[in-house]
């Protein structure tokens, strides 16, 4: 009888620990789901992908993001390129906002923190609207940046914690390759390099006005020829044909190897991460095409390095 109670204790004592094992191994899976979730802003399935100028042979890096987050990315380095500021300084913003707040546009944070770069009302930093607006709070950034003496020599995680004043400044640099991989792309100097697959399902249905309205917030008011005020109608550079809208891209400046301004990349690289929020379905830049079905591709008869033309879903 004694043994036979001792081996029900020893067969109840491997049950619990057996259960706990496989609580905690729930956990850890829970856990790394809602990680993933918080990372691709909880929409995993639709992804982008941005790679380095070498990847097209198979080989460099890639980094995988939503298009919440390319979107959003795209938007702190058009504000930044536009303000001026070299490509550093927008390594360091992007690097900034993925260790604040995953590259999400979050309404919530420590203490009254808000936003991509998690930026406090009562520290200055403006309104709570203001600064959940990332056109504002990427330029609020910037501004700071720019104040900081000699910040694109210095490293990137001092250069950042003289903006942030951060408890924990060092996690800045684990995210300095991705933001560089994300600035190099982003910037326009690689070309082709984010390619975006947002469901055309969820996608909404393409607006031309909506699309001037976001392109002139992050790129300013010289992004497009004006509209004729009589009639509200584009020009003929900029005419709206077929749901479809045609992008000047400006001269001088970096072009990428064949003579193409890295500006036009810019510019087709933004539309390629708004493309889910504004309904874009194709951008053509420079004998390229890209399409949410199928990626980059070159194609003829396209349009040259003069101008970016997008086409909107119906």
């Amino acid at each position: 009888m004694p043994r036979t109670d001792s081996s029900a204790r020893r067969h109840t004592g491997r049950s619990r620990r057996l259960r706990v094992a496989a609580a905690f191994a729930v956990l850890v899976a829970l856990g790394g789901y809602l990680t993933v979730q918080y990372l691709s802003g909880g929409r995993s399935s639709q992804q982008c992908t941005v790679r380095s100028a070498d990847g097209s042979s198979g080989e460099g890096r890639t980094y995988r993001l939503s298009p919440e987050q390319a979107a959003n990315a795209a938007t702190i380095s058009a504000v930044g390129t536009t303000r001026g500021m070299p490509e550093r300084a927008v390594t360091i913003a992007l690097a900034t906002a993925l260790q604040e707040s995953g590259l999400r546009n979050i309404d919530h944070g420590d203490r009254d923190s808000l936003g991509l770069f998690q930026q406090r009302p009562s520290q200055g930093w403006g309104t709570g609207k203001q600064i959940l607006d990332p056109v504002y709070s990427a330029g609020m950034f910037y501004q700071h940046l720019a104040d900081v003496p000699g910040y694109s020599r210095l490293p990137l995680t001092v250069a950042a914690q003289r903006v942030q004043r951060s408890g924990f400044p060092q996690a800045y640099a684990k995210h300095e390759p991705d933001a560089a991989l994300l600035a190099s792309a982003l910037t326009g100097r690689t070309p082709a390099a984010l390619n975006c697959s947002p469901p055309r399902t969820t996608a909404g249905t393409g607006d031309v006005s909506k699309v001037r309205a976001a392109l002139t917030r992050s790129f300013g008011k010289d992004a497009l020829p004006a509209v004729d005020a009589a009639d509200s109608r584009p020009p003929t550079a900029g005419a709206t044909a077929q749901g479809s809208l045609s992008v000047p891209v400006r001269r001088g400046g970096a072009s990428e190897e064949g003579g193409a301004p890295q500006h036009g990349w810019e510019l087709a690289h933004w539309a390629v991460a708004q493309s889910e929020v504004l309904g874009i379905d194709e951008v053509a830049y420079a004998g390229r095409v890209w399409d949410a079905a199928s990626g980059w591709r070159t194609e003829s008869g396209k349009p040259g390095s003069t101008e970016v033309r997008m086409r909107f879903v119906h």
